[in-house]
C-alpha cells in the first residue's frame, strides 16, 4: 500500500477546516496509508525570510527518509483530475513514499523549493493554507476513486 504523507505549516484552526479535513482522510484509509504532519508557524513579524527559512528547516526535519517530495506551489504542473490520478498511479509504481509540502502564508521556503523533486500546483489562484490542505486531500480521495473505476463527481 502506498504511503503518503502531508507535511503542512500551520494547523487547522477552525472546526469546520479539521472536520473537513478529517473526513477525506478517513475516506482515503481504505486506498492509501496517509498521515498529516503539522509544523508551527512562524511569526511574520520577524521577517517573511526568515520565517519562511525557519517554517522550511521544520518541515525539512518532518520529511519521511526516501519520499518523493512533492511541493504545492502555483508554478507547479497543473492538471485536472484525471490527470492527477495518472500522475498518483506512476509514483505508485516506483515505491516510494510521497509527501506533499504544504506551505504557510508567506509560501514556502526557496531551499525546500530546491529540494522537492517536483512541484504540483492546485490551481494558479492563491488559496489559505487551510483551504489548500483540504483541496488536496479531496484531489487525492478523487484520483483513488478514479483510479479504481469508482463513482466520482463530474
Amino acid at each position: 500500500m502506498m504511503r503518503i504523507t502531508i507535511v503542512a505549516v500551520g494547523r487547522l484552526k477552525e472546526r469546520w477546516w479539521r472536520d473537513a479535513a478529517e473526513e477525506y482522510l478517513k475516506r482515503l484509509r481504505p486506498y492509501v496509508s496517509i498521515d498529516v504532519v503539522e509544523v508551527a508557524d512562524r511569526d511574520l513579524g520577524a521577517g517573511v525570510d526568515r520565517a519562511m527559512r525557519e517554517e522550511g528547516e521544520a518541515v525539512g526535519r518532518a520529511l519521511p527518509a526516501g519520499a518523493r517530495v512533492v511541493a504545492l506551489a502555483a508554478d507547479g504542473l497543473a492538471l485536472g483530475s484525471e490527470g492527477l490520478a495518472g500522475w498518483l498511479d506512476e509514483r505508485m509504481r516506483d515505491g516510494r513514499p510521497l509527501a506533499f509540502v504544504l506551505g504557510g502564508s508567506a509560501g514556502i521556503d526557496p531551499a525546500l523549493l530546491a529540494r522537492a523533486d517536483e512541484r504540483l500546483s492546485l490551481s494558479p489562484m492563491t488559496f489559505p493554507h487551510q483551504m489548500a490542505r483540504v483541496v488536496l486531500l479531496e484531489q487525492v480521495y478523487r484520483a483513488f476513486r478514479i483510479l479504481r473505476g469508482e463513482p466520482y463527481h463530474r
